[in-house]
């Protein structure tokens, strides 16, 4: 059964697509999420950031498949994003942006943005502000300041968004079967039809397994990367 994964090349080739597709939907979600930590920790009123967090965690109140099908609506071909951008002229036809995986990134980017944001708030909230001002004082500017002070305090933060992103992205089910095209199968989508459709549990359990290993093996690089342990992920 975990044989089976490594002689079917199109089996074999989504498990690769799913690894790598996950990475990048835990890069993207860190550039979103990084300005916007970095503005609720540092940078808006109490109030300001209240309201913000607020906005971010009402749409999660409603299902999960609710929120990804309203992404379908959106990114439909006759959909309102097309309709916008052409009535603003910035297109001549619509775009299908659904076929191929941009869709599903998107999905999963606005899905899991809250496993990014609130790990990372909550890092460069406990910064001691000073250290901000003496960098700056000493002539660094932003960049700088966020590559040598800001960006080495988060580390925690930084790690538990990404594992928490990586993970929950390689095992999503609903985002790529709603939002993805026939060309954009996830592992996890395979895995679905073993157990419910094929009716061979132990290959499914093989397959199950198998990214549980990737899942875990992604975990153990990114706190040697980070070089960052269990309790200070933990806190």
């Amino acid at each position: 059964n975990y044989a089976t994964l490594f002689g079917n090349d199109i089996h074999r080739a989504i498990f690769f697509k799913t690894i790598w597709s996950s990475v990048l939907v835990t890069l993207l979600t860190l550039a979103v999420s990084y300005p916007l930590a970095w503005y609720l920790a540092k940078v808006a009123t109490p109030r300001q950031a209240a309201l913000c967090i607020l906005l971010l965690i009402v749409p999660f109140w409603i299902n999960e498949i609710l929120r990804t099908y309203s992404w379908f609506i959106i990114l439909a071909f006759r959909g309102p994003l097309n309709e916008v951008l052409m009535a603003l002229g910035l297109i001549e036809r619509p775009i299908r942006f659904l076929s191929g995986n941009g869709g599903v990134m998107v999905g999963m980017v606005y899905a899991y943005i809250l496993f990014m944001v609130f790990p990372l708030y909550n890092a460069i909230e406990s910064l001691d502000d000073n250290q901000v001002r003496a960098a700056r004082d000493l002539g660094a500017g932003t960049v700088r300041t966020h590559r040598r002070i800001v960006i080495p305090h988060a580390k925690p933060g930084i790690a538990t968004g990404c594992i928490m992103t990586f993970m929950l992205a390689a095992g999503s089910y609903a985002v790529p079967a709603l939002l993805g095209s026939p060309g954009s199968r996830w592992f996890t989508q395979i895995i679905y039809n073993w157990f419910f459709e094929g009716g061979n549990w132990n290959q499914g359990a093989a397959y199950a397994f198998l990214l549980l290993v990737l899942c875990i093996g992604f975990m153990s690089l990114v706190m040697k990367v980070f070089k960052v342990g269990l309790g200070d992920i933990g806190r």
